[in-house]
């Protein structure tokens, strides 16, 4: 048996928001259980536990629940880079604080210094 690490608060009651707008979406669309289910690719057992907000089902089996629902194509944007406002600032602090120019080679003058011109 695995030995599972609780999660965070916070992610429990947002699991149970999830899986409360899902079960709203589904009544909303009049979708049955067992066709919603059927639908996703799972049993009715796991759409339970999604409805409930069970965190040890797999973020595919929700997604692919929310696919049902037609509410799947904000997925993508979960993680998206423009909303990691931290990401952000700590790249930030790593930019260089000026950029300079590559230097000429000393010997590039002296050589058209030589030349005589006609």
């Amino acid at each position: 048996m695995r030995s599972r690490t609780p999660l965070p608060l916070p992610i429990k009651k947002a699991l149970r928001k999830l899986g409360q707008d899902i079960r709203d979406g589904r009544l909303r669309r009049r979708i049955p259980m067992e066709l919603m289910a059927e639908r996703a690719g799972t049993s009715r057992a796991t759409l339970t536990r999604i409805e409930k907000g069970d965190g040890s089902v797999s973020l595919g089996i929700y997604a692919s629940v929310l696919f049902v629902l037609g509410l799947s194509d904000r997925l993508a944007d979960l993680a998206d880079l423009q909303h990691d406002a931290v990401g952000r600032t700590l790249e930030e602090e790593n930019l260089p604080k000026r950029i300079r120019l590559p230097r000429a080679p000393k010997n590039a003058g002296e050589e058209n210094a030589g030349e005589e011109n006609d």
